[in-house]
């Protein structure tokens, strides 16, 4: 196959994303087929434009919320974000120590099931002077078990019967990347989507104190960790949405190209998540990643219903 011609394959598929029928499963599932049929025609660029894009759809989503509601669904989160991200910690040691991982992987796992999945690995990467083959295997696990979610989620939640706010605490704290967050939470509803993204994003800003304690952990020299500033620009649309009425006229539409946006990127993501990815993580760090993730899922479940 041609160069140009698995240009053109992506480009369409890429197209056919951003149509209205699209959710994001099944923008990412069609995203995970063509990975293993062709050879990625954008593959440098592929994890830019994913962040990138991420960011932006993220950014878009504010300006479909009240900052009231908002601020409600943050602070009844706090306790939970505090708990689980603790409790992900210190289980995740310990299964580093039980199977013998190397320690930074263990860590960058860890952090990245705790926190926000591929957001906090490449925030802490480069403070843990990680190497490549450590980077590559956590996200792998992360890239895995994320796309698993975006199905399984929505389809426990209506098997368990979970209310919108339930569900949207829930994906907040159990799925680990924002983007397959958000993409599960606006397949169950607006009202989980909104809490879902606000928690979610309040999660994010631990990337801080978890990169200054790897720093510290691993003996690294002082490097710069990466500030989450779209957070920022998120509040502000928000804040915008709230009191400025003329663009509270417009968000219906700019939250619409934002959802398009979130479509797109977890098709992108799908793109890169080949059997190749999938053979580099190797049997005991996926099962680290994976009883952390089984653990997190069903502990603020249990919490979230026994309070609910």
């Amino acid at each position: 196959m041609t160069e140009r011609i698995r240009k053109i394959i992506f480009l369409t598929a890429a197209l056919v994303c951003l149509l209205p029928f699209m959710s994001p499963p099944l923008a990412l599932l069609l995203g995970l087929i063509l990975a293993q049929f062709i050879k990625h025609p954008y593959q440098e660029m592929n994890h830019k434009a994913t962040n990138f894009l991420l960011k932006v759809s993220v950014v878009g989503l504010g300006f479909g919320m009240n900052v009231f509601a908002a601020m409600k669904a943050g602070a009844e989160g706090f306790l939970f974000t505090v708990a689980s991200i603790s409790g992900v910690l210190i289980l995740g040691y310990v299964l580093g120590k039980l199977f013998k991982i190397e320690r930074k992987t263990s860590y960058l796992i860890s952090a990245g099931t705790a926190i926000c999945g591929g957001s906090a690995i490449a925030a802490l990467s480069p403070v843990m002077k990680a190497e490549e083959k450590e980077i590559s295997v956590s996200l792998g696990i992360v890239f895995v078990l994320n796309a698993i979610a975006l199905f399984l989620f929505p389809m426990l939640g209506h098997a368990l019967g979970l209310t919108q706010s339930q569900f949207g605490m829930w994906c907040a704290i159990a799925i680990h990347d924002t983007s397959s967050v958000v993409g599960a939470a606006s397949k169950y509803g607006e009202e989980a989507l909104q809490i879902a993204t606000t928690v979610k994003l309040a999660r994010a800003l631990w990337i801080i104190p978890l990169a200054f304690g790897a720093s510290f952990l691993f003996k690294t020299e002082k490097s710069k960790v990466q500030m989450p500033y779209f957070i920022g620009l998120f509040v502000l649309a928000m804040l915008a949405n709230t009191y400025l009425p003329f663009v509270n006229a417009w968000s219906t539409f700019i939250v619409s190209i934002a959802k398009a946006g979130l479509t797109l990127t977890l098709f992108l993501i799908g793109t890169g998540l080949s059997f190749k990815v999938v053979r580099v993580v190797g049997f005991k760090p996926f099962l680290q990643g994976l009883i952390l993730w089984v653990a997190i899922s069903g502990a603020s479940l249990w919490a979230i219903l026994s309070l609910g």
